[in-house]
């Protein structure tokens, strides 16, 4: 019976078309429709979301590289990598030796000048003296006018030899201020609460801060992070100030974080002529699950629905007169088209608006059963792709 409706099929599309090539034709697509089952997929209730990707770099938002004002030989740390500090604890001390001398010998010069000073204030009430005495003789006629003249002229030196000595004192004092100083620099404090994430120094290594202040370690807070991101030129007019970002790091990539969008550097990495533009984001780390210098995936979430309607891209196809979502025909093998409304649309799922409901089922591609060959595509053995992924013909 089936070689005999095979045969009347031939010889009646032979005589309509008038050629036995579109009688093969149509012989072939009949048997390749009788050997097609088709692979089906349900409509589902879920999230969709319309994201850029780009990667990205974690490191400290706050950070301060601990230097070292003088020069001198490492005597001791009490820090290492890894160590929880407060700010304006002690880290660690260089050889005050040297400091300690010129301390000293300021001290003993400051002392020297206070001395001079004390003689020259005796000297002046002496000469004080000596000018009244002189001055009630001579009003008797028992010292002659020189020698009073002397005296008032021996006032005004003692006086300047005075002021001078205090000017002296004074640099002095500034000399020992300015020693006790930098014997204080000798032991270094933390100059905020952070975490130790380098020591750049040993013990008895020498440093020279002459030219340079030499860097000894590294504090950073890691309670707040920064993500440094990289966005390709294509996308970075996507992006917007306080947009959604959603990422994870390459060493944990199902478990997320949730920020928002701070800001876009104006100034682009060029490398290998592909240009990025560099965005800064915000983290909240007091969980302190992230650390200095992980790699992540970043997704900026341009747009977004939670709780729609969605099926798999591959299930629609876009015509002029509208969208059209492929569901399994009333005869076994066979399909059928239903017109539907369609929202956000990303690379893998659509979301559907109106025109199906949930658990109805779609058709997604075919799987062809005479080459046991599984095709995820609706139009034989090639497919196309549009610009968001998906496939859209059939």
């Amino acid at each position: 019976m089936a070689i005999l409706r095979f045969t009347l099929k031939c010889v009646l599309w032979s005589i309509t078309l008038g050629s036995p090539i579109f009688a093969g034709w149509w012989l072939y697509q009949d048997s390749q429709s009788a050997s097609v089952s088709w692979l089906t997929d349900t409509v589902k209730t879920g999230s969709i979301e319309i994201t850029v990707p780009a990667t990205g770099t974690l490191e400290p938002s706050n950070y301060v590289d601990v230097g070292a004002q003088v020069s001198g030989q490492i005597k001791t740390l009490y820090v290492s990598e890894g160590d929880v500090v407060k700010k304006g604890q002690l880290l660690a001390e260089i050889d005050a030796t040297v400091f300690e001398t010129e301390v000293k010998r300021s001290r003993a010069s400051l002392l020297s000048q206070k001395a001079q000073r004390d003689q020259l204030v005796a000297q002046l009430e002496l000469a004080e003296s000596q000018l009244e005495r002189d001055r009630r003789l001579n009003a008797r006629g028992a010292v002659s006018d020189d020698s009073l003249k002397q005296s008032e002229t021996d006032i005004v030196v003692q006086r300047a030899k005075l002021a001078a000595t205090e000017a002296e004192l004074q640099v002095d004092e500034a000399a020992l201020e300015q020693d006790l100083i930098t014997l204080s620099y000798s032991q270094i404090y933390a100059p905020m609460d952070g975490t130790i994430t380098s020591v750049e120094v040993r013990v008895g290594q020498t440093l020279n801060a002459s030219q340079s202040a030499p860097t000894l370690m590294t504090i950073s807070d890691l309670s707040h992070m920064t993500l440094r991101a990289n966005v390709s030129e294509a996308d970075i007019q996507r992006l917007s100030p306080d947009m959604p970002v959603r990422f994870s790091t390459l060493g944990n990539p199902n478990d997320f974080f949730y920020s928002s969008l701070e800001k876009v550097l104006p100034t682009p990495l060029v490398n290998n002529d592909v240009v990025l533009y560099q965005v800064l984001i915000k983290v909240d780390n007091e969980a302190g699950h992230l650390m200095d210098g992980m790699s992540t995936q970043v997704f900026f979430i341009e747009a977004q629905a939670k709780d729609v309607l969605t099926i798999p891209l591959a299930a629609i196809s876009e015509r002029p007169r509208g969208t059209v979502a492929y569901i399994p025909g009333p005869e076994s093998g066979s399909r059928a088209t239903t017109p539907v409304k369609i929202g956000l649309k990303n690379r893998t799922q659509v979301e559907i608006v109106s025109g199906l409901d949930i658990n109805d089922s779609v058709i997604v591609g075919r799987e062809n059963g005479a080459s046991s060959e599984k095709s995820i595509s609706l139009t034989g053995s090639s497919s196309s792709r549009g610009p968001m992924g998906g496939r859209r013909g059939f």
